[in-house]
C-alpha cells in the first residue's frame, strides 16, 4: 500500500494538471501500468513467463505502454501522457525518472543478453525520444524530444538530436558528440 500512495504523490508532485488522489488513480494510464507492472514483474521473477506477458499485453491494450515483464522499475516513475511507451525486457529504470508518451527504452536489434537501456535516477526522457541499446543514461540526465541516442550519456548531461548529442555538461552549454 506505501508504494500505491508514493506513486500517486509522484503523480500529484510532478503534474499541475493532477487535482486529487481520486483523478490521478481513476484517469492516469501511467499510474495503471505501473501498478500492472509490479505484478506482472513479481510473477516474471517467479518464472511464470507466459501469464506475465499476457498481463502485460493486456496493460498495453488498456494503458497504450508498454513495459515488458523483465523490466526493472524504480521508484517514482512518472508517465506522463504515455501512449507510444515502450520499454524493454532487459531496461532498467532508476528512482524518479519522468517519460513522456512516445519514448522508447528499447534495443537494436544486434545485441543478445542485456539489450536495453539502464537509466539512471532523476533522469527526464522527453516525447519521442529513443534510447537503444545496453547503453547508460547517467544521473541526472536529460533527453531531448525525439533524440536518438545510441551511446552512453554521462551524468549531469542534455543531450539532444539525431544522433543524439550532449548541448549541456553540468550545467554549462557545450557541443559535444556522443
Amino acid at each position: 500500500m506505501k508504494s500505491i500512495i508514493r506513486e500517486i504523490n509522484v503523480i500529484k508532485e510532478k503534474d499541475p494538471a493532477a487535482r486529487g488522489t481520486l483523478e490521478v488513480i481513476l484517469n492516469y494510464p501511467g499510474f495503471h501500468a505501473i501498478l500492472i507492472h509490479r505484478f506482472s514483474h513479481f510473477l516474471y521473477n517467479k518464472k511464470f513467463f507466459i501469464i506475465s506477458r499476457i498481463i502485460s499485453t493486456i496493460s498495453r491494450f488498456l494503458t497504450g505502454i508498454e513495459i515488458h515483464p523483465g523490466a526493472k522499475i524504480g521508484k517514482g516513475l512518472f508517465i506522463d501522457h504515455g501512449m507510444g511507451i515502450v520499454i524493454g525486457e532487459t531496461a532498467e529504470v532508476g528512482d524518479n525518472v519522468t517519460m513522456f508518451h512516445g519514448s522508447t527504452l528499447g534495443g537494436t536489434g544486434k545485441d543478445t543478453g542485456k539489450r536495453h537501456p539502464t537509466v539512471g535516477n532523476n533522469v527526464i526522457i522527453s516525447a519521442g525520444a529513443k534510447i537503444l541499446g545496453p547503453i547508460k543514461l547517467g544521473d541526472n540526465s536529460k533527453i531531448g524530444a525525439n533524440a536518438v541516442v545510441l551511446k552512453e550519456v554521462p551524468k549531469d548531461c542534455t543531450v539532444v538530436g539525431i544522433p543524439g548529442k550532449i548541448v549541456k555538461r553540468n550545467g554549462i552549454r557545450v557541443d559535444e558528440k556522443l
